[in-house]
């Protein structure tokens, strides 16, 4: 998928103004815009009789009792709550029509960039966990929940300038700059921006990050709940090890049992792999006084390779053991040194 910041944004407003009368419990500004499946509530004040729960049909309309047919594939909720509102002005004196969302259909987005699976997922909450407040609606499929079913977001993530290409029209997109460090730092769920169908998300590459931003990052729910890094030599349990996002070198050399008495506990090797396949290595000096810090005890990434190579003396030993065994077989065999101690 090409990057979503190849296209110009057709307007400058955010998205979380395109729709300022949406009321905040659908999701804030985010303007949800109903399709076919979604099934919705409705409600016509003082008239019970014309008011129930109606799905949007394949060719976009809802079938309303007396008026029939009523188109509002592609409306909001405020958008649709006025088309209804307008039919029914026919037979009601100056109708109140509101609507709530009962079962949202899927939604089918794509998403690139600094996420561990990038491609196109399918995004739906199951309906047992929907919950609702004042402020926000759990049924809305949100892009922090599109984040975490790609995987969650890599340790380069870049999430003050998400961005978020979405069809606007025929043969038009706009593009939105999206900050989740006001959602993380807030806490505030209605800053959730909720999905479309055909939305792009693109999560650019972060030049730096504090130390308290990757805490902060590691500690947020749509950030992978592990890595995996990889310890191989002089340990007493080398191999691939899962630890948790914003783990740092010393606390994964000790999570593979510390060094062994044939480790070089100077200096180890950090090999980090690049999306294009290419490799970088580079020598840490080991100091399990400091803390995190990019020269002695770096925060690690997804496929991080730490190499403990052996001390000066175990190499030696290596080498003197290589060399003198075949000569130490030829002796047991002259001397039968091996048969004298049996």
């Amino acid at each position: 998928m090409a990057s979503p910041d190849s296209a110009q944004p057709l307007q400058s407003m955010p998205l979380q103004s395109m729709d300022a009368t949406l009321p905040t419990a659908f999701g804030g500004g985010s303007a949800y815009r109903v399709g076919v499946g979604d099934v919705i509530r409705l409600s016509v004040f003082g008239t019970e009789e014309y008011g129930g729960e109606f799905i949007i049909l394949q060719d976009g309309t809802i079938n309303l009792p007396r008026v029939g047919s009523v188109f509002v594939q592609g409306l909001t909720f405020s958008e649709t709550e006025r088309a209804v509102a307008s039919v029914y002005a026919r037979f009601i004196r100056q109708p109140i029509v509101t609507l709530s969302p009962v079962t949202l259909r899927p939604v089918r987005v794509a998403i690139s960039g600094e996420v561990r699976r990038p491609g196109a997922y399918t995004v739906q909450r199951p309906q047992a966990e929907v919950r609702s407040n004042n402020s926000f609606d759990a049924r809305f499929p949100t892009l922090t929940e599109a984040i975490a079913q790609a995987g969650g977001i890599t340790a380069d993530a870049n999430i003050s300038e998400v961005l978020l290409r979405r069809s606007v029209g025929y043969n038009q997109k706009q593009v939105s700059t999206y900050n989740l460090w006001d959602l993380i730092q807030s806490g505030d769920l209605s800053k959730d921006i909720v999905l479309q169908g055909g939305d792009e998300i693109f999560i650019p590459t972060a030049v730096a990050l504090t130390p308290q931003q990757a805490s902060d990052l590691a500690d947020a729910n749509f950030a992978p709940d592990t890595i995996s890094v990889f310890v191989a030599g002089e340990v007493d349990n080398p191999g691939q090890i899962q630890v948790p996002l914003n783990t740092s070198l010393n606390e994964v050399l000790l999570n593979a049992g510390g060094f062994n008495n044939r480790a070089n506990n100077r200096n180890v090797d950090l090999i980090r792999l690049a999306a294009d396949g290419t490799a970088d290595k580079q020598q840490i000096a080991v100091d399990f006084t400091q803390n995190v810090s990019s020269a002695n005890n770096p925060i690690l990434r997804d496929r991080d390779v730490i190499v403990v190579d052996r001390s000066g003396l175990a190499v030696f030993g290596d080498t003197t053991n290589t060399l003198l065994s075949p000569f130490t077989s030829i002796i047991n065999s002259i001397f039968g040194f091996r048969r004298l101690f049996e």
